[in-house]
């Protein structure tokens, strides 16, 4: 019996890496069948709708959901009424209910070298960045006076809220929480450090708990990533430094994610980095990416553990055969990266 794969059609670079990551899959998992179907801007331009019912329902129905990114200049506007195709992305988490993100930094030896951080404190770095995705300020009330002109974004959580990323982030460590925040100032952040530490308390005595300003938290990803285990943060500080943790793996280009739910809840597969419009059509673009956001999909949305450690090994020996897209500063092209995996995959 076959596994249904909905894949969402999105921008730039999108096509590009999504039809490689298919034959990377294929290699590894010859079951899956991938229907197809338009997202973001895309979406926009067929449908004046960046994610329309009938896409949310078939996303509903499938396994699991693979995405490339969405947007590009060409659906940039002031005009607040005017469909983005990141809106779709944030309606699509949150009618699925996808309130936990993942998204793991582990740099590969081969790569040392592509990182602005020193070998010797990129040593024994595998993290994993736990963000909070469906709460806090991009979630809630937003506007701008007409007359005034004065602007409103929301920071919103609830305690249930707080309460279950936190239970994702303690239940994914293994030597230590690192919960991050701002309760310093803010009081959302205050409830979050609150909620945390009364779950650690409760459910997790026996593993550690720190806590971090937001400011600190920065400062010491990008100077001792090795720190670090497990981060917990809310959905704006998560996206922050998921995406500085791209200074571990040498390049956003190597960061895969997973976006999940409840059990039973199809997950949201997809890499870090955005559409890379300027590249777009040029065949230059890397996917080890979405290769290895590929992986999570099997190993946490399809429970095919052995499938997913198949995808990494072929995608780490590659590098360490020499693979180096433009980003990782070399000049291999996508079709390059994609024989490489391939030809590594046991």
């Amino acid at each position: 019996m076959s596994v249904e794969i909905l894949v969402l059609e999105g921008d730039g670079i999108s096509d590009e890496i999504m039809a490689p990551t298919i034959k990377v899959l294929g290699a590894v998992a010859g079951d899956l069948d991938y229907h197809y179907l338009p997202f973001g801007g895309k979406s926009i331009d067929l449908y004046d709708n960046p994610l329309t019912p009938h896409t949310l329902g078939a996303c509903r129905r499938a396994s699991a959901v693979l995405l490339a990114a969405v947007g590009g200049p060409k659906w940039d506007s002031t005009d607040p009424s005017a469909p983005r195709p990141e809106q779709g992305l944030l309606d699509l988490r949150k009618e699925l209910g996808l309130f936990a993100n993942l998204r793991p930094a582990k740099p590969f030896p081969a790569l040392y070298d592509a990182s602005p951080i020193k070998q010797e404190r990129l040593e024994g770095t595998d993290l994993l960045v736990v963000r909070e995705l469906t709460g806090g300020i991009y979630f809630g009330k937003r506007g701008i006076d007409p007359v005034t002109g004065k602007t409103i974004d929301t920071c919103e959580y609830s305690p249930e809220e707080v309460e279950r990323i936190a239970h994702v982030a303690f239940k994914a460590a293994r030597t230590k929480v690192t919960s991050v925040d701002k309760a310093n100032v803010m009081d959302t952040s205050k409830l979050w450090r609150r909620i945390v530490t009364e779950v650690q308390a409760e459910s997790y005595p026996n593993m550690p708990l720190e806590h971090l300003l937001i400011d600190n938290a920065t400062q010491r990803l990008g100077f001792v990533p090795s720190d670090f285990d497990v981060i917990l943060a809310d959905n704006l500080f998560g996206d922050i430094l998921s995406d500085e943790a791209a200074m571990v793996a040498g390049s956003i280009g190597m960061l895969p994610s997973a976006s999940l739910g409840e059990a039973g809840t199809p997950g949201v597969f997809e890499p870090v980095h955005g559409s890379a419009p300027d590249i777009a059509g040029m065949g230059v673009a890397n996917p080890l990416a979405m290769f290895l956001s590929g992986a999570m999909m099997l190993r946490h949305g399809l429970g095919r553990s052995d499938e997913a450690t198949a995808v990494e090994t072929a995608v780490e020996q590659a590098l360490n055969d020499g693979l180096r897209t433009a980003d990782l500063g070399g000049s291999d092209s996508t079709a390059d990266a994609t024989k490489a995996v391939l030809n590594n995959i046991k």
